[in-house]
């Protein structure tokens, strides 16, 4: 069911942008005016900050802390083998569709694009199947955590080598977002602590604490933005440090997860499908490239995830099963491509072609 969500929305976003009916000026010019773009993309980026909040809050550090050597394994071979083709891909890409563009951060960006695992849509899927507390249920959360730590990790360093030639500055927007990090755990966790506590089981909680752990999301992606990485890198950091333990929690979700599933995150894949353009993709050489795309997106990830299961002497139906799961795909990649081509307003490195190949190999993912 979430895999066909996805697809359906991925399938919405497209048929609405210059794939489809928005090659009609007309349609564009009544539904989607020019002036209208810039409200649709400011109520998609507002929902993006806080899906980046609810996916942080989805993160327990105690279990990745807990995780053992076999999940530490293929948490490491899921990201770096998939990673490591990832840019093998991209230097493909650099030469024909994106001549010219810096090397660093389009090898990065490409490579973590390529590589994650949607934290959120297998913890679901896993639900769904009810193999959340089997064995390879834990497994395959555990290693998808450790992949997601590792994968904002990596995308930091890109959006930090993106943001100026010099290499004094991307070493200063490193420094201030580990400083940012430092903070939030040693003043905001606190404060997130203390309305936790504050917060028993069986009495409703505080809206006066519902509002300032909202308000502070906000603040803390204004801050990130302002450092120079992301406005959702600080609503995921502190949506790592709310207690998970207790209703507090569990009361946050419910109070905006129905609102950013069922509008925002929807807008956000009409403002993404409104610049992919499926068309592009035209000649011999476009068709190559997708391929080349679609398999290094799958098999990096099912290829180096199988090895290492096998190697750890896991049997080999579940190490198969484990590689399927760990090749679940979702928002975050479009997240990270988006973040690319909008670094691309400033820095010019992310070619257009990058969100129509994530969009054709996502639909093509999204049957099993």
């Amino acid at each position: 069911m979430i895999r066909f969500v996805v697809c359906c929305l991925l399938q919405g976003g497209v048929l609405l942008g210059p794939s489809a009916v928005g090659r009609s000026d007309r349609f564009l010019k009544t539904v989607f005016p020019k002036q209208s773009l810039t409200v649709l993309d400011t109520l998609a980026s507002i929902g993006l900050i806080f899906f980046l909040f609810l996916v942080g809050m989805e993160l327990d550090l105690r279990a990745i802390r807990r995780t053992g050597q076999r999940a530490l394994a293929i948490a490491i071979a899921g990201i770096s083998l998939p990673f490591v083709m990832g840019i093998g891909t991209s230097v493909a890409l650099r030469n024909t569709v994106a001549k010219g563009v810096p090397e660093a951060p389009f090898l990065v960006f490409m490579g973590v694009a390529l590589s994650i695992t949607a934290f959120p849509v297998l913890a679901r899927i896993l639900a769904e199947l009810k193999l959340l507390t089997t064995d390879l249920g834990r497994m395959a959360m555990s290693a998808a955590a450790v992949n997601d730590v590792a994968a904002w990790i990596l995308l930091a360093l890109a959006i930090a080598l993106s943001g100026s030639g010099s290499p004094l500055v991307s070493l200063w927007v490193l420094l201030t977002g580990v400083g940012f990090v430092a903070f939030v755990a040693i003043f905001v966790r606190p404060v997130l602590g203390w309305m936790a506590r504050r917060s028993p089981e069986g009495e409703p909680v505080n809206e006066m604490f519902i509002c300032a752990t909202l308000a502070t999301v906000l603040a803390a992606g204004f801050v990130t933005d302002t450092i120079g990485i992301h406005a959702l890198f600080g609503a995921f950091i502190v949506g790592v440090v709310v207690p998970k333990d207790g209703p507090f929690a569990g009361v946050l979700i419910e109070k905006i997860e129905d609102l950013i599933s069922g509008l925002f995150l929807p807008l956000y894949f009409v403002s993404s499908g409104l610049k992919t353009n499926v068309a592009t993709i035209s000649g011999g050489e476009s068709w190559a490239l997708l391929a080349l795309v679609i398999c290094t997106a799958c098999l990096g990830k099912i290829c180096g995830t199988v090895i290492v299961s096998l190697l750890v002497k896991i049997p080999v139906r579940e190490a198969i099963a484990l590689g399927f799961l760990m090749n679940t795909k979702g928002l975050v990649e479009l997240i990270v491509l988006n973040i690319g081509k909008d670094r691309k307003v400033r820095n010019g490195f992310l070619p257009p072609h990058s969100l129509t190949y994530y969009f054709s190999t996502r639909l093509f993912e999204a049957f099993p």
